[in-house]
Protein backbone atom coordinates (compact mmCIF):
# COMPACT_ATOMS: atom_id res chain seq x y z
CA UNK A 1 0.00 0.00 0.00
CA UNK A 2 2.81 2.42 0.89
CA UNK A 3 4.70 1.69 -2.33
CA UNK A 4 1.52 2.19 -4.38
CA UNK A 5 0.78 5.49 -2.64
CA UNK A 6 4.35 6.72 -3.06
CA UNK A 7 4.24 5.82 -6.75
CA UNK A 8 0.97 7.71 -7.25
CA UNK A 9 2.11 10.78 -5.30
CA UNK A 10 5.41 10.97 -7.16
CA UNK A 11 3.58 10.83 -10.50
CA UNK A 12 1.09 13.54 -9.61
CA UNK A 13 3.20 15.97 -7.57
CA UNK A 14 6.26 18.15 -7.92
CA UNK A 15 8.81 18.19 -5.09
CA UNK A 16 7.22 21.39 -3.78
CA UNK A 17 3.63 20.13 -3.88
CA UNK A 18 4.74 16.78 -2.45
CA UNK A 19 6.20 18.59 0.57
CA UNK A 20 2.97 20.59 0.94
CA UNK A 21 0.85 17.45 0.67
CA UNK A 22 2.71 15.59 3.41
CA UNK A 23 2.75 18.69 5.62
CA UNK A 24 -1.05 18.92 5.18
CA UNK A 25 -1.29 15.25 6.14
CA UNK A 26 0.69 15.90 9.37
CA UNK A 27 3.44 13.51 8.34
CA UNK A 28 6.23 13.73 10.96
CA UNK A 29 9.62 15.33 10.38
CA UNK A 30 11.26 17.23 7.56
CA UNK A 31 11.08 16.14 3.92
CA UNK A 32 13.40 13.15 3.29
CA UNK A 33 16.11 13.37 0.65
CA UNK A 34 16.01 11.68 -2.73
CA UNK A 35 13.72 11.42 -5.74
CA UNK A 36 10.03 12.14 -5.42
CA UNK A 37 9.23 8.42 -5.14
CA UNK A 38 11.98 7.81 -2.58
CA UNK A 39 10.91 10.89 -0.60
CA UNK A 40 7.23 9.89 -0.52
CA UNK A 41 7.98 6.28 0.42
CA UNK A 42 10.41 7.27 3.17
CA UNK A 43 7.91 9.79 4.59
CA UNK A 44 5.12 7.22 4.58
CA UNK A 45 7.32 4.65 6.32
CA UNK A 46 8.34 7.24 8.90
CA UNK A 47 4.69 8.11 9.51
CA UNK A 48 3.91 4.41 9.93
CA UNK A 49 6.51 4.19 12.69
CA UNK A 50 6.32 7.58 14.37
CA UNK A 51 2.84 9.04 13.82
CA UNK A 52 0.24 8.46 16.55
CA UNK A 53 -2.34 7.92 13.79
CA UNK A 54 -0.61 6.67 10.61
CA UNK A 55 -3.93 5.86 8.91
CA UNK A 56 -4.97 9.49 9.27
CA UNK A 57 -1.74 10.54 7.51
CA UNK A 58 -2.26 8.01 4.74
CA UNK A 59 -5.90 9.03 4.29
CA UNK A 60 -5.02 12.70 3.91
CA UNK A 61 -2.21 11.93 1.47
CA UNK A 62 -4.53 10.04 -0.89
CA UNK A 63 -7.60 12.23 -0.24
CA UNK A 64 -7.21 14.37 -3.34
CA UNK A 65 -6.67 11.37 -5.60
CA UNK A 66 -9.64 9.44 -4.18
CA UNK A 67 -12.18 12.27 -3.98
CA UNK A 68 -11.54 14.05 -7.28
CA UNK A 69 -14.35 13.87 -9.83
CA UNK A 70 -13.27 11.81 -12.83
CA UNK A 71 -14.83 11.04 -16.18
CA UNK A 72 -14.59 7.34 -17.15
CA UNK A 73 -14.92 8.33 -20.81
CA UNK A 74 -11.77 10.46 -20.65
CA UNK A 75 -8.57 8.56 -21.52
CA UNK A 76 -6.49 10.28 -18.84
CA UNK A 77 -9.16 9.88 -16.19
CA UNK A 78 -9.50 6.17 -16.99
CA UNK A 79 -5.88 5.66 -15.92
CA UNK A 80 -6.52 7.57 -12.70
CA UNK A 81 -9.62 5.49 -12.02
CA UNK A 82 -7.60 2.30 -12.49
CA UNK A 83 -5.03 3.48 -9.96
CA UNK A 84 -7.80 4.48 -7.55
CA UNK A 85 -9.22 0.97 -7.78
CA UNK A 86 -5.76 -0.48 -7.11
CA UNK A 87 -5.59 1.58 -3.92
CA UNK A 88 -9.04 0.32 -2.87
CA UNK A 89 -7.90 -3.24 -3.55
CA UNK A 90 -4.70 -2.79 -1.53
CA UNK A 91 -6.68 -1.35 1.37
CA UNK A 92 -9.20 -4.19 1.19
CA UNK A 93 -6.39 -6.76 1.38
CA UNK A 94 -5.44 -5.15 4.69
CA UNK A 95 -9.12 -5.15 5.81
CA UNK A 96 -9.29 -1.39 5.43
CA UNK A 97 -11.36 0.97 3.28
CA UNK A 98 -11.22 4.59 2.19
CA UNK A 99 -14.11 6.89 3.17
CA UNK A 100 -14.61 10.24 1.43
CA UNK A 101 -12.96 13.12 3.25
CA UNK A 102 -9.57 11.50 3.75
CA UNK A 103 -10.57 8.80 6.24
CA UNK A 104 -9.41 5.22 6.35
CA UNK A 105 -11.41 2.83 8.49
CA UNK A 106 -11.68 -0.88 9.13
CA UNK A 107 -13.53 -2.88 6.50
CA UNK A 108 -17.14 -3.67 7.31
CA UNK A 109 -17.13 -7.37 6.60
CA UNK A 110 -20.06 -8.93 4.74
CA UNK A 111 -22.07 -5.94 3.48
CA UNK A 112 -25.60 -7.36 3.74
CA UNK A 113 -25.24 -8.79 7.24
CA UNK A 114 -23.33 -5.82 8.57
CA UNK A 115 -25.70 -3.30 7.03
CA UNK A 116 -28.64 -5.06 8.71
CA UNK A 117 -26.88 -4.70 12.04
CA UNK A 118 -26.25 -1.01 11.40
CA UNK A 119 -29.92 -0.47 10.58
CA UNK A 120 -31.13 -2.26 13.70
CA UNK A 121 -28.73 -0.26 15.85
CA UNK A 122 -29.71 2.99 14.05
CA UNK A 123 -25.96 3.41 13.45
CA UNK A 124 -26.33 6.35 11.08
CA UNK A 125 -22.59 6.97 10.78
CA UNK A 126 -21.98 3.48 9.40
CA UNK A 127 -24.97 3.73 7.07
CA UNK A 128 -23.51 7.04 5.86
CA UNK A 129 -20.29 5.20 5.07
CA UNK A 130 -22.21 2.68 2.96
CA UNK A 131 -23.63 5.56 0.93
CA UNK A 132 -20.19 7.16 0.70
CA UNK A 133 -18.84 3.95 -0.79
CA UNK A 134 -21.60 4.08 -3.39
CA UNK A 135 -20.75 7.71 -4.17
CA UNK A 136 -17.07 6.85 -4.56
CA UNK A 137 -18.00 4.10 -7.01
CA UNK A 138 -20.30 6.37 -9.04
CA UNK A 139 -17.53 7.61 -11.33
CA UNK A 140 -15.73 4.34 -11.93
CA UNK A 141 -18.85 2.17 -12.10
CA UNK A 142 -22.18 4.06 -12.07
CA UNK A 143 -24.14 0.85 -12.67
CA UNK A 144 -22.74 -0.75 -9.51
CA UNK A 145 -23.35 2.47 -7.57
CA UNK A 146 -27.04 2.56 -8.55
CA UNK A 147 -27.38 -1.06 -7.50
CA UNK A 148 -25.78 -0.27 -4.13
CA UNK A 149 -28.10 2.68 -3.53
CA UNK A 150 -31.15 0.55 -4.20
CA UNK A 151 -29.81 -2.32 -2.07
CA UNK A 152 -29.28 -0.06 0.96
CA UNK A 153 -32.83 1.28 0.81
CA UNK A 154 -34.21 -2.20 0.20
CA UNK A 155 -32.27 -3.51 3.22
CA UNK A 156 -33.75 -0.80 5.44
CA UNK A 157 -37.26 -1.83 4.44
CA UNK A 158 -36.60 -5.54 4.90
CA UNK A 159 -35.14 -5.05 8.38
CA UNK A 160 -38.18 -3.01 9.44
CA UNK A 161 -40.53 -5.68 8.06
CA UNK A 162 -38.67 -8.43 9.93
CA UNK A 163 -38.30 -6.56 13.23
CA UNK A 164 -41.90 -5.32 13.26
CA UNK A 165 -43.28 -8.75 12.19
CA UNK A 166 -45.04 -7.18 9.22
CA UNK A 167 -46.51 -9.40 6.49
CA UNK A 168 -43.82 -9.86 3.87
CA UNK A 169 -44.88 -9.15 0.27
CA UNK A 170 -44.84 -11.96 -2.28
CA UNK A 171 -42.26 -10.05 -4.32
CA UNK A 172 -39.16 -8.90 -2.48
CA UNK A 173 -38.23 -6.05 -4.81
CA UNK A 174 -37.75 -2.48 -3.61
CA UNK A 175 -41.17 -1.16 -4.51
CA UNK A 176 -42.98 -4.07 -2.83
CA UNK A 177 -41.12 -3.88 0.49
CA UNK A 178 -41.38 -0.07 0.42
CA UNK A 179 -45.18 -0.24 0.12
CA UNK A 180 -45.35 -2.38 3.28
CA UNK A 181 -43.05 -0.08 5.23
CA UNK A 182 -44.62 3.21 4.16
CA UNK A 183 -48.07 2.01 5.22
CA UNK A 184 -46.73 0.83 8.56
CA UNK A 185 -45.00 4.17 9.20
CA UNK A 186 -48.00 6.24 8.08
CA UNK A 187 -46.41 7.62 4.93
CA UNK A 188 -49.68 7.68 2.99
CA UNK A 189 -50.20 11.06 1.29
CA UNK A 190 -53.99 10.70 1.46
CA UNK A 191 -53.82 10.59 5.27
CA UNK A 192 -51.80 13.80 5.60
CA UNK A 193 -53.70 17.07 5.92
CA UNK A 194 -50.86 19.45 5.08
CA UNK A 195 -50.81 19.79 1.30
CA UNK A 196 -47.10 20.63 1.19
CA UNK A 197 -46.27 17.39 3.00
CA UNK A 198 -48.68 15.56 0.72
CA UNK A 199 -46.65 16.70 -2.26
CA UNK A 200 -43.38 15.63 -0.67
CA UNK A 201 -44.72 12.19 0.30
CA UNK A 202 -46.13 11.73 -3.19
CA UNK A 203 -42.70 12.61 -4.53
CA UNK A 204 -41.14 9.93 -2.32
CA UNK A 205 -43.29 7.31 -4.03
CA UNK A 206 -41.89 8.44 -7.37
CA UNK A 207 -38.34 8.41 -6.02
CA UNK A 208 -38.63 4.79 -4.85
CA UNK A 209 -40.18 3.73 -8.13
CA UNK A 210 -37.47 5.57 -10.07
CA UNK A 211 -34.57 4.08 -8.09
CA UNK A 212 -36.00 0.58 -8.34
CA UNK A 213 -36.64 0.90 -12.06
CA UNK A 214 -33.20 2.38 -12.73
CA UNK A 215 -31.61 -0.52 -10.87
CA UNK A 216 -33.64 -2.99 -12.94
CA UNK A 217 -33.04 -1.39 -16.31
CA UNK A 218 -29.60 0.17 -16.10
CA UNK A 219 -27.65 -1.11 -13.11
CA UNK A 220 -25.32 -4.08 -12.87
CA UNK A 221 -27.98 -6.09 -11.05
CA UNK A 222 -29.84 -7.05 -14.23
CA UNK A 223 -29.20 -7.42 -17.91
CA UNK A 224 -29.68 -4.22 -19.87
CA UNK A 225 -32.34 -5.74 -22.16
CA UNK A 226 -33.35 -3.98 -25.33
CA UNK A 227 -33.45 -0.49 -23.79
CA UNK A 228 -30.00 1.10 -23.79
CA UNK A 229 -29.23 3.41 -20.87
CA UNK A 230 -26.22 5.65 -21.12
CA UNK A 231 -25.85 5.81 -17.35
CA UNK A 232 -23.50 8.61 -16.32
CA UNK A 233 -21.89 9.26 -12.93
CA UNK A 234 -24.22 12.22 -12.33
CA UNK A 235 -27.22 9.92 -12.78
CA UNK A 236 -25.76 7.46 -10.29
CA UNK A 237 -25.10 10.24 -7.77
CA UNK A 238 -28.68 11.46 -8.16
CA UNK A 239 -29.98 7.98 -7.32
CA UNK A 240 -27.57 7.61 -4.39
CA UNK A 241 -28.38 10.98 -2.81
CA UNK A 242 -32.12 10.43 -3.31
CA UNK A 243 -31.91 7.01 -1.66
CA UNK A 244 -29.81 8.49 1.16
CA UNK A 245 -32.40 11.19 1.94
CA UNK A 246 -35.26 8.71 1.85
CA UNK A 247 -33.36 6.17 3.95
CA UNK A 248 -32.72 8.64 6.77
CA UNK A 249 -36.34 9.83 6.73
CA UNK A 250 -37.56 6.23 7.02
CA UNK A 251 -35.17 5.48 9.90
CA UNK A 252 -36.19 8.66 11.75
CA UNK A 253 -39.86 7.80 11.25
CA UNK A 254 -39.25 4.28 12.52
CA UNK A 255 -37.47 5.57 15.61
CA UNK A 256 -40.27 8.08 16.28
CA UNK A 257 -42.87 5.31 16.05
CA UNK A 258 -40.84 3.19 18.44
CA UNK A 259 -40.63 6.05 20.91
CA UNK A 260 -44.41 6.09 20.82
Amino acid sequence: MLVLTAELASERETHATLDSLFTYADAPGDPPEGSKHAKALAWLRRANKESPDPLRVLGRVIEGYMDEVLDPNNRWDKERIEKRLKICSALASAELQYVAGGKITGAMGTPTRTLSEFIRERDLESIEQEFQRAVQNATASPRDAVSAASNILESVCKVIIADENLPAPAKQDLQSVWNVVRKHLGMDPSRVEDKDLQQILTGLLSVVHGIGSLRTHASSAHGAGRTHYKLEPRHARLAIHSAHTLCLFVLESWRRRGDG
